[in-house]
């Protein structure tokens, strides 16, 4: 009796953040239409920015950092013109009740949400945007974690995350952006970021559409693109028609647990990409990085890490469809042993308020898994991981797309962890999703 209050206390508590977290998102959005819908040039509420060529496409910078998804890609959100500048808000919210099974499975009610308001206008001979992303994860993820079986990275009360997955911190992105037309088909860009996300990887997992429905994190975060909160980033990027090359300058070390603040350092790290969009609803990229000391445990451990991916999304009649083929590899300086990380999503709306969604994953783990000092940290094994989801939408407001949704997942690995994990370990995630979008979509 005692844990079945405990627990039902535990799940009032974060529903209500939840709630809290629901009403800032609506009452934000609600004070932007009221704000704006009465003002000269006001543009009405939109699905996002439209492009028709990949240069238009990285002007409208509607994903994080300076990535890209394929140019058909929709972004819902809100915007309206104000005195010349383009106002654009959009943002998610999920309320998460994890089950997972075995030794190491845990349970928890927790939400993770992000938002993200940017204003853009014509400056001088180019384009200024002015972007923020903030989260409410620190107060809505207790105990700087939630449970995710296999999962690494980072540090809570002192010691590695494991078998879990850190909150995000409340500032994820502080960064303004200018953009220069060179000609007609070339684009000269700047980002400078306080808080920001450097030229490596893809588009991070919470804003890229092949992993909309999914609220957990990648088992490869951590391989792949973690750095999409790092600090004191530059970057510089030259587009021609089809092609894009960027470099970036940032600090390596990643965010540290305490997440309410805003971390500092000196440029220490760099990184380059180059990105390819053959075709409207085709993306690639491949992107390198050498980056220093960025776990606060292993100080002295300065990391390469290489990332591929290629992305595809097709428009439908009633929904979207969008994939993503991604490959990661890190590797300590210092050591021959890589760790690589292999992952293909892919999520499908369709009949408008209907989605399906499906996730795999091949990863490598550390001796970290079995709590073994991080001095003794070695390859240790090869793990998998198999979602399949579904969620519908529901109309709670004219301002977000509402739905509810459940997902499952099972996971793979050798025999050996059989005592640790249990014979087969799984996981189920049942949720609540609101998503900011335009009016009348």
């Amino acid at each position: 009796m005692r844990g079945m209050e405990a627990a039902h206390k535990a799940t009032m508590k974060h529903s209500r953040k939840f709630c809290g977290t629901l009403v800032f998102f609506l009452l934000l959005s609600h004070a932007w239409s009221q704000s704006t819908c009465d003002m000269p040039g006001m543009s009405g509420m939109s699905h996002g920015m439209s492009a028709t060529s990949f240069v238009e496409a990285i002007e409208n910078h509607s994903s994080s950092g300076t990535s890209i998804e394929p140019i058909s890609t929709p972004t819902p959100m809100m915007m309206s013109m104000h005195h010349g500048w383009m106002l654009m808000l959009h943002g998610e919210a999920f309320l998460n009740a994890i089950q997972q099974s075995g030794p190491r499975g845990g349970d928890k009610v927790f939400s993770t949400n992000w938002i993200m308001p940017m204003a853009q206008r014509d400056l001088g001979p180019g384009k200024l945007t002015l972007r923020t992303m903030l989260s409410l994860e620190p107060a809505t993820v207790t105990e700087r974690r939630y449970p995710e079986l296999f999962q690494v990275g980072e540090t809570a009360f002192g010691k590695a995350i494991v078998d879990g997955q850190h909150p995000h911190d409340l500032f994820m992105e502080i960064a303004a952006l200018y953009d220069l037309r060179l000609a007609k088909d070339t684009l000269l860009s700047f980002y400078a970021a306080p808080v920001g996300d450097p030229a490596i990887g893809p588009t991070a997992y919470p804003h890229r559409s092949s992993a909309a429905e999914d609220p957990l994190a990648t088992l490869g975060h951590h391989l792949e693109d973690s750095t999409h909160i790092a600090n004191d980033v530059v970057t510089a990027g030259l587009t021609y028609k089809k092609a894009r090359l960027e470099a970036s300058g940032f600090h390596g070390r990643e965010p540290d647990e305490f997440r309410w603040n805003i971390d500092h350092g000196r440029i220490d790290s760099y990184s380059a990409r180059l990105t390819v969009a053959p075709a409207a609803n085709w993306i690639g990229q491949f992107s390198a990085a050498r980056i220093v000391s960025p776990e606060v445990l292993a100080p002295n451990d300065n990391q390469f890490r290489m990332t591929a991916s290629i992305a595809y999304n097709r428009p439908l009649a009633r929904g979207n469809w969008a994939s993503t083929l991604l490959w990661g590899r890190t590797r300590a300086l210092g050591q021959s042993q890589p760790f690589n990380g292999y992952l293909a999503e892919s999520t499908l709306k369709f009949a408008n308020k209907n989605y399906v969604w499906g996730r795999i994953e091949n990863v490598d783990r550390s001796t970290e898994l079995l709590d073994l000092p991080v001095a003794t940290e070695g390859f240790l094994a090869r793990v998998q991981a198999y979602t399949l989801g579904y969620a519908r939408d529901f109309h709670l407001t004219d301002h977000a797309d509402t739905g509810v949704g459940a997902q499952l997942t099972l996971y793979e690995k050798p025999s050996f962890l059989t005592p640790t994990y249990g014979e087969h370990p799984a996981g189920v995630v049942m949720f609540l999703r609101v998503r900011l979008r335009g009016k009348g979509m």
